[in-house]
Formats: C-alpha cells, structure tokens, sequence
C-alpha cells in the first residue's frame, strides 16, 4: 500500500511517498533558475527562457510549478502562465495531478488546472522485488542479487539495497560505501552518510562528509563531490540546494548548477 507524509520544503510542502521505489521522473524541459534575489527558469543549457520575478520558484511536474511572491505562493505553467492566483499560505509540488495547498488556514488538494479536488487521493497497491537479500556470515554482512548469481562478499557491517541499477550501499565501521553486483567498489567507504529516499525512486542519494552534501549518481560513483552546506533529494529531474555562502538553487541530474553567486 501507498501512504504519504509531509515534509517541510522552504515554506511550502513536499508530498513524500512512504512506499517502495517508483520510477522518477523523466528530465524536465525547463529548471528554476536563481540569479541575485529573483527567480526565473533557464533551459538545460542554462539560458533564462521565463524571466526573473519570483521570489522564489519550485520545480516543473509536468509543466507545472509552485511559485512564490513576498509570503504567498501560486501555480504557473511551462510557458509562464499563471494557473492559480498567488494565495497560498503553503503550496506543494504536484504528484499524481493534485498539489496540496493551505488558503486561510484551510489545507486541502487542487488539480492541476486549480481546481478545488474534493475525493481523497487514490491509494495504489503496488507488488516490488526488490534486488535480492543479504547475507550474514561472522558477524560481517553482505548481499546475494535474486538475478544471477552475483554477490557481494560478507566484510561489511551493514548493506542497504538500492533498488535499482544493481548497487547496494555498504557500512564498514562509522564510514558508507558503494558496491555493485559484481563485488567491485564503486565508491569507496570513506563517506559519513549516504541517504536514498523513496519519494524519487532511491535515485541520487544524498552524500554526505564532515558536514558537506553532495549526489551519487547511476553508477554508483558521485554526481557532485560532498560541497553544498544543504542538499535535499531530487524531485522531477532537479534537487535544490545551498551553497557554503548561503546561495539556494537548483542542479540537475548531471550535477550542472542553475544559479549564480
């Protein structure tokens, strides 16, 4: 079964799905783009195609996004276009085609043409297999893939499946790994913390060394080197974070960022 939570995002809502992994969404067209105190949005080579005139702006879900003016937030399409006026107090990034919003104190769902969604949301069954089941010998742990016979040997104190891609993340002492279904290291245990969340398909997990964020990327080797003071998980092809100066903005999946300091 498919539940939800919330988390907190800068103000507005981020619907979280406490489930097994999903496919993540394809690469958007366009990706919030923040130059001094104003946001716009920029094409994947970096050229602003919506001006500069938010206060801040969320990510395009299919083509469309939160965006936010002094303290109220409201809904735009891929060309710019206003879908609700700016009045939310809270306004979340679409999944499924409903958003969930607050107006006057009151917290509820909109579609994504801004209508008032009355029928609560569907609830999905879903069956997953995931990669395979550890392995335990010593005291030591490692990993058995269900496809084939590869395995990761048991030398490390903890493994977590990644569901996708055949990695498997490794603990040896206080220090994360990564390790692919050959046994090889991909990324060698040196990292504090590597943390995949489900909400996007266990893609891009968060790295994390002495107090630095980075991304992991598909093959299992890092995206971008732990160098952000704050990094949160990829949503609809792009993750926000906050540079060592204070600076927020957006990257992509290939780590390029989409703002200036």
């Amino acid at each position: 079964m498919k539940r939800f939570a919330w988390l907190p995002l800068t103000g507005g809502f981020l619907l979280g799905h406490l489930a097994l992994a999903q496919t993540p969404a394809t690469a958007p067209r366009l990706v919030p783009y923040h130059k001094g105190a104003q946001w716009g949005y920029a094409d994947r080579r970096g050229r602003l195609v919506l001006p500069l005139r938010y206060d801040e702006a969320g990510p395009l879900v299919d083509e469309v996004a939160w965006v936010r003016i002094g303290t109220r937030y409201g809904y735009i399409d891929g060309g710019g276009n206003p879908i609700t006026p700016v009045q939310y107090e809270r306004a979340g990034t679409f999944r499924n085609g409903r958003a969930t919003v607050m107006l006057n104190g009151e917290t509820f769902d909109i579609s994504s043409t801004g209508k008032r969604l009355t029928e609560p949301a569907e609830v999905v069954e879903e069956d997953f297999l995931p990669q395979g089941d550890p392995m335990r010998q010593g005291g030591k742990v490692g990993f058995r893939f269900s496809v084939g016979q590869a395995t990761v040997p048991p030398l490390y104190d903890e493994v977590r499946d990644l569901y996708h891609d055949g990695l498997v993340l490794v603990r040896q002492g206080p220090k994360w790994g990564v390790v692919d279904s050959r046994g090889r290291i991909r990324l060698a245990p040196e990292y504090d913390a590597i943390r995949a969340v489900e909400q996007n398909g266990y893609q891009f997990p968060i790295v994390e060394q002495q107090g630095r964020f980075g991304y992991l990327g598909t093959d299992g080797k890092l995206l971008v080197p732990p160098k952000y003071a704050a990094a949160e998980p990829f949503e609809a092809g792009v993750a926000r974070v906050t540079t060592t100066s204070g600076v927020v903005g957006y990257i992509d999946a290939e780590g390029r960022e989409y703002f200036s300091e």
